[in-house]
């Protein structure tokens, strides 16, 4: 009776024991699956890439033009990831604005990212044709931006407006779209970490840091003594998005 009294204190304590290591070993963290991370732009003006923000008066390189900018504001979208593998991961409904006249929004997070290390970004500089015959959604692409032709049925991709003493009103309009034919503005770009590997990880979100340069708008167009105002898709949007479009570019991931 001992014997069989002993014997079923012994398994017991297995069974108690077996249950703790299961235990500790359910406790161990796992990796995580998804993470976030920033995509940010930061601002130069010209040729000499000077520092530039909303409200600051520059000259341009090229027109002359005294410009101090009230609102910038740009669309990026259909952001896409590519990992080490060569795999590519698609942000969903991937719209948002860029907007350096307003505070802490030159900068935007995308969330439940695959965890990987990603070596390049594919984004594209404006809204897509069906996004603009699709009309007003909500968020970065509702009315309230400000960023849509109600009567074109069509989205503003870029506007820009100041003042300037070399306007004949004091003033400049640039508001830039355009998404058909010989009109179209949109612009699909590719950016390369190199070295600056971008880790999703769960932990702490890392930032893409990109480039703009407002000036770009004037680089092959003339300046706004000739052309303060720009509302409409057609040749002078071309004009000046497409310089503004080729002048972004990648500065690294932090």
């Amino acid at each position: 009776m001992k014997r069989i009294y002993t014997s079923a204190i012994f398994m017991m304590l297995v069974a108690v024991l077996a249950i703790g290591c299961k235990k500790e070993k359910d406790s161990t963290p796992q990796p995580a699956t998804t993470g976030s991370l920033n995509v940010q732009f930061e601002y130069v003006f010209g040729a000499n890439q000077l520092p530039w923000k909303i409200g600051q008066t520059m000259t341009h390189p090229k027109t002359g033009d005294t410009l101090t900018f009230q609102t910038f504001k740009f669309y990026v979208t259909n952001l896409k990831f590519k990992d080490a593998s060569g795999n590519w991961w698609a942000e969903p409904n991937s719209h948002h604005l860029v907007c350096a006249s307003c505070p802490g929004n030159s900068t935007f997070t995308i969330d439940n990212v695959p965890a990987a290390d990603y070596v390049a970004m594919e984004y594209t500089m404006g809204v897509d044709s069906a996004t603009n015959v699709s009309g007003v959604y909500d968020g970065d692409l509702s009315l309230g931006t400000g960023m849509y032709w109600d009567w074109n049925s069509g989205f503003i991709m870029i506007k820009a407006e100041g003042l300037s003493p070399n306007s004949s009103t004091n003033a400049f309009a640039i508001h830039l779209g355009g998404f058909k034919g010989s009109e179209n503005i949109v612009t699909v770009k590719q950016a390369d970490f190199g070295s600056n590997k971008l880790s999703v990880d769960g932990g702490n979100a890392h930032t893409v840091k990109m480039i703009a340069n407002p000036a770009k708008l004037w680089h092959n167009a003339p300046g706004v003594s000739t052309r303060s105002t720009v509302h409409m898709p057609g040749a002078a949007a071309v004009e000046m998005a497409k310089p503004f479009y080729d002048g972004i570019y990648f500065k690294s991931v932090e």
